[in-house]
């Protein structure tokens, strides 16, 4: 699948697109919007049509209008910070899909995947490549905005596989490890969130290869974005999602059920916990 990279106002675009699907749900008219955040009717059009780029004190009074729990003001904050950094690939995965992904299925052998992190393990991560603490905070901070796809009002299905010796390894050491199992509890007892563990003794070697995800977007074939030791790739291939999604079904077939799952996150915490 070709990338070309975002057209410059690619954000603004998915703003006004957001802005008039809330708009049109809740039975509003541009003029009503208008009058709510105290602005023009022609400014809320061109918002829509993405011809101006939203201030934060209009997205703080559409998010109180439409009741959205910050989240059109964290969309608004995010067209200012600079676009984020890595490969192209990445760039399409973070910019393009994710952000409007209706489910996301991931597997990871080695480690908690991106989208559940805490900043600190994130870091953690960073400062092993031996970056710049300059560069460590600007990656991990590039990370914590992608998070903000599971903070949306109509958040995506999320169903994580993992490892079970990701909860053993002593990324960060104790204190860092004990956040990050209290934050993947915190995660798994949301409704949109399920997180399965597989037995580290598990005879099915599907998931040795890579970590991946798979992303669902309405409207758009299921794309995969597959890690790998030379970098990464984004791909809607039929043959290669086919591949991915037999590879995910394999994987967890040999996984723990959801609650067994938290049982081995607790203890796994209790244990770190001890050793601070």
């Amino acid at each position: 699948m070709a990338w070309k990279p975002p057209e410059p106002n690619e954000l603004v675009v998915r703003f006004g697109v957001e802005l008039r699907r809330l708009r049109k749900q809740s039975g509003m008219s541009q003029g009503r919007v208008a009058r709510f955040c105290g602005c023009s009717e022609s400014l809320v059009s061109s918002v829509e049509l993405a011809k101006r780029v939203p201030q934060p004190d209009f997205a703080q009074s559409l998010d109180r209008l439409f009741e959205t729990d910050g989240f059109i003001g964290r969309l608004a904050a995010y067209i200012a910070q600079p676009a984020p950094s890595g490969p192209l690939w990445f760039q399409q995965w973070t910019e393009e899909i994710e952000p409007v992904a209706s489910a996301l299925r991931t597997w990871e052998p080695l480690l908690v995947p991106g989208l559940l992190q805490t900043v600190e393990y994130a870091c953690a991560l960073f400062r092993g490549a031996n970056m710049s603490e300059e560069r460590v905070e600007e990656l991990a901070a590039v990370r914590m905005r992608r998070q903000e796809v599971l903070k949306r009002p109509d958040p995506p299905a999320v169903w994580v596989l993992m490892d079970e010796w990701v909860l053993k390894r002593p990324v960060g050491g104790p204190v860092v490890m004990a956040a990050q199992l209290a934050h993947l509890l915190e995660l798994s007892a949301l409704r949109h969130i399920t997180i399965q563990l597989t037995p580290h003794d598990t005879h099915c070697y599907d998931g040795f290869v890579s970590g991946f995800i798979l992303a669902d977007v309405s409207g758009a074939p299921t794309t995969i974005s597959v890690d790998s030791a030379n970098g990464g790739e984004v791909t809607a291939d039929p043959g290669a999602v086919a591949q991915m999604l037999t590879r995910y079904e394999r994987i967890r077939a040999e996984a723990f059920r959801p609650g067994q799952s938290v049982d081995l996150i607790k203890e796994a915490w209790g244990s770190w916990k001890q050793q601070i």
